[in-house]
């Protein structure tokens, strides 16, 4: 993990903040706590509010058909049955939409619009979005359900998504370190944190740009996070400074599905938002390649954190981090259980390491690279396979090694295949 930054919430106050490491593996350049991080999937909540401030002014209703407002593009038909969403699903993730995540593109790619996203289309490099689940009946994460609000909050206000919320939830909380900037503008270059693989190597063109403005384009700090959790937070008090209405205010953190859990307990889906299962705790986690980070803050005790790193391995920086802190500063109620990575011995992995044959057929090879393994089939380049425990390797492709009885076992497609030494 090349580097980290966080900020603490005490008393609604931000009240501590600092950084670790650096922006580049290989480089002297320490991060800061001004260094900018892609916030990933946190860019859905705070763009969830901006719907919802629309929503306050009577410019959309939550449980209106979404088709009945977008006219760049229409949720399709499923076969010959044309299904009804609403912002309610779209926001709680239950409209059984399809596209979960975005892989983002690299800085020299060709970049899509938003219509050609949404209808999967060249040079997108996702599906297209449609519904395949009866809309309301489960919880299904997909970001694709954001790109439709995207769209749609577009499409009424006939302004750029970027200049929208901007004026509607980053400049009233104060989030001025923070921008929907895709591709990242080259004066904030010297600015930004270099993403980083399992392995800690940079990406190809120091990050990945996603279009996928909503769902996983914004560029922020943790210290404007923080702001926005503490701008959360006063909302639901209903302060002078509230940006929606109490009763909206109290939708958007109320359980409106039971969803899979997340750091700190998080097992409800609001508007937005994920929750525990008091509600007293709202947040979100985010994961662009090379980027990893996690809101969680206290809806009425005025407590909360955001810690923020620039490498595939981050979930378990932000994981120990949040329970250091909960510990520290006496959060009560979340759960002190760190689950930490269960990887392979250096024994185990020197064992691995030789020359081998997939069912007596193709010939292979096996060497370390850190945790895990670079495997080379025979007229093939090179493949990493990170250790996913201390007896599985798995590489991108759905492929998979396994320890078996001190040898290899490959697995792809649900075919086994026994591996022999030479």
């Amino acid at each position: 993990m090349p580097g980290a930054s966080w900020a603490v919430i005490e008393n609604g106050e931000i009240n501590q903040i600092g950084s670790a490491g650096v922006v580049e593996s290989g480089g002297s350049a320490a991060v800061t706590p001004d260094t900018l991080f892609q916030a990933a999937s946190i860019s859905k909540p705070v763009a969830v509010l901006a719907m919802l401030r629309l929503v306050d002014r009577g410019v959309l209703d939550l449980d209106e058909d979404v088709n009945r407002k977008l006219m760049s593009w229409q949720v399709p038909p499923t076969g010959s049955w044309q299904p009804l969403v609403t912002l309610r699903q779209l926001a709680s993730h239950s409209a059984g939409l399809t596209v979960h995540g975005f892989p983002g593109y690299r800085a020299d790619a060709a970049v899509p619009t938003t219509v050609q996203i949404l209808d999967g289309v060249r040079p997108t490099n996702t599906f297209g979005v449609r519904v395949d689940l009866v809309p309301g009946t489960q919880f299904r994460y997909a970001g694709g359900g954001t790109i439709v609000m995207q769209q749609l909050l577009e499409d009424v206000t006939g302004r750029p998504f970027r200049e929208l919320v901007r004026e509607l939830v980053l400049e009233p909380f104060g989030m001025s370190d923070s921008d929907y900037a895709q591709p990242l503008p080259p004066e904030l270059h010297a600015r930004a944190a270099a993403a980083h693989d399992e392995l800690g190597c940079p990406l190809d063109g120091k990050w990945h740009v996603y279009p996928e403005l909503a769902a996983a384009g914004l560029w922020t700090t943790p210290t404007d996070l923080a702001k926005l959790a503490i701008g959360v937070q006063r909302t639901y008090a209903g302060t002078a400074d509230a940006l929606l209405s109490p009763e909206l205010a109290r939708e958007m953190l109320r359980s409106q599905i039971a969803a899979s859990q997340r750091i700190g307990g998080l097992g409800h889906l609001g508007l937005g938002f994920f929750l525990d299962d008091s509600g007293q705790r709202f947040g979100h986690s985010g994961g662009n390649a090379g980027f990893r980070c996690h809101l969680l803050a206290y809806r009425d005790a005025g407590q909360g954190a955001v810690v923020m790193t620039n490498g595939d391995n981050g979930v378990w920086v932000v994981t120990r981090a949040f329970a250091a802190i909960a510990s520290a500063y006496g959060w009560e109620g979340y759960p002190q259980d760190v689950e930490l990575p269960d990887l392979p011995t250096d024994d185990v992995l020197a064992e691995l390491v030789g020359a081998y044959r997939l069912d007596g057929r193709m010939a292979f090879t096996v060497e370390r690279r850190g945790s895990g393994l670079e495997v080379t089939f025979d007229g093939q380049p090179p493949l990493r396979f990170m250790a996913r425990s201390a007896t599985r390797f798995a590489v991108g492709t759905g492929t998979e090694l396994k320890v078996r009885e001190g040898g290899l076992v490959f697995h792809q497609d649900g075919a086994e295949l026994a591996c022999t030494r030479e």
